[in-house]
């Protein structure tokens, strides 16, 4: 009895050792920074085309709840962009086990969106001392979670931040209790079928969490940038409608994608376990959007 004890403690370390071992292949990164006290972990694409004499945009790619950055960048198929554009790509890692961003005050352990805000803050600050980083031009995006982070970036940093977007986004603090320096465009994209975060809105299968209506909350945050709240539709496919919101205050416009029969995915981008996340949409492509939306804003230094 005690060898076959023994021979089961052995072999539940060596699984749990190759567990371990079998993450951190998975969740590879490949820089690390401290910031409010916290070890902070991203993994950054250079294109080979950068060029240290010229001045080159930002784009910050967020994970959502549960996942990471590697599964991020397969996902979103951003390095392949940063290839073609010539810009650089950092996906920075969540915190706690799953990783996830904490967009929202949790009383058992406060501080969470200002650790969150920060840890971006120095991030751009520690690829602007290595990289020629063009301040002007950094673009925040993400899934699920990561576009809720993305949007409190726009509440919060919005003096460095020059534009966001949201994809499946959880939004689930007041962007109405925001007050930024300067209206941020912003750029959005929602799956009708979507069961992790509902179109629209309220608890979903897998979460018991106030979540918004998803075009109310895109026209409440139109009306947030003093935009023409009557948009006109840009796009119009079997499955996909486009609405822009234009004539905002600090040109700060909106754009919302609508999929038909999208679910909690990347439309345009590669495949999440459909039984788990419904469908990814290749009618439209998220991320090649996103840049187009990204690259017609600048702030002003």
């Amino acid at each position: 009895m005690f060898r076959v004890l023994s021979y089961f403690l052995v072999v539940l370390s060596l699984l749990f050792v190759i567990g371990i071992i079998l993450w951190f292949a998975i969740n590879r990164t490949n820089g690390k920074i401290i910031s409010g006290g916290e070890t902070r972990r991203y993994l950054l694409y250079v294109p080979e085309s950068y060029d240290p004499s010229e001045a080159t945009p930002l784009v910050i790619n967020i994970h959502g709840f549960a996942q990471w950055p590697a599964n991020q960048m397969r996902v979103s198929q951003w390095n392949e962009l940063a290839d073609d554009k010539g810009f650089i790509v950092v996906y920075p890692s969540g915190m706690g086990f799953p990783l996830r961003w904490r967009v929202s005050e949790d009383p058992e352990n406060p501080g969470g969106p200002e650790k969150e805000v920060a840890f971006i803050s120095d991030l751009i600050d520690k690829l602007s001392d290595e990289y020629n980083i063009d301040s002007s031009h950094v673009y925040a995006n993400g899934l699920s979670n990561g576009g809720g982070m993305s949007l409190l970036l726009a509440c919060e940093l919005s003096d460095r931040i020059t534009a966001v977007g949201g994809v499946a986004g959880a939004y689930l603090f007041d962007f109405g209790d925001c007050s930024p320096q300067r209206s941020v465009p912003a750029i959005f994209f929602h799956g009708k079928a979507d069961q992790i975060v509902p179109y629209d809105g309220g608890p979903s299968e897998r979460f018991e969490l106030p979540f918004p209506n998803i075009p109310e909350f895109v026209h409440s945050y139109a009306q947030k940038n003093a935009c023409d709240l009557i948009p006109r539709t840009v796009l119009k496919t079997a499955n996909v409608r486009g609405i822009y919101y234009s004539g905002c205050r600090d040109n700060a416009d909106v754009l919302f994608f609508s999929i038909e029969d999208g679910g909690h995915t990347w439309p345009g981008g590669s495949p999440l376990p459909e039984r788990i996340t419904g469908k990814t949409s290749q009618e439209i492509d998220a991320t090649r959007l996103l840049w187009e939306f990204f690259q017609r804003f600048s702030i002003d230094l």
